[in-house]
């Protein structure tokens, strides 16, 4: 399955459920602040169509609501975010990574982090 392209609420529906778990459409709506809560009928259609686009399925039924669980890992969703904000840069990552540093949200911890992730990548690429 291709990585999912999540909607801004698509993406708050998730991040309820890899948060807290398997979760009612109530228990999702809830979660939201009270003052920026949509309403239960949306949170119930986000998450229908969702599940029609295999990013929440139906983990189980209790009364007569049904429990959903995320089939779509976090990493996946946040590497098309990724992908999607680079391809604004032609897929270049310098003028992200430039505003990062000059904004103040990339720390020296985080480039040795990335260093340590393409060292290790670079020593898969050379075995056989």
């Amino acid at each position: 399955m291709s990585e999912p392209k999540l909607s801004r609420l698509e993406f708050q529906i998730m991040e309820v459920l890899w948060a807290r778990g398997d979760s009612s459409i109530r228990e999702i709506q809830e979660s939201f602040p009270a003052k920026k809560r949509p309403a239960y009928t949306t949170i119930q259609t986000t998450v229908y169509r969702m599940e029609a686009k295999d990013m929440v399925k139906r983990a189980r039924k209790v009364g007569n609501f049904h429990i959903f669980s995320a089939s779509v890992t976090r990493s996946a969703a946040q590497r098309r975010l990724v992908d999607d904000l680079l391809s604004f840069f032609g897929g270049r990552p310098q003028p992200v990574m430039a505003h990062l540093v000059e904004s103040g949200n990339l720390t020296l911890e985080d480039v040795k982090e990335a260093e340590k992730t393409l060292r290790r990548l670079s020593h898969k690429e050379k075995q056989p």
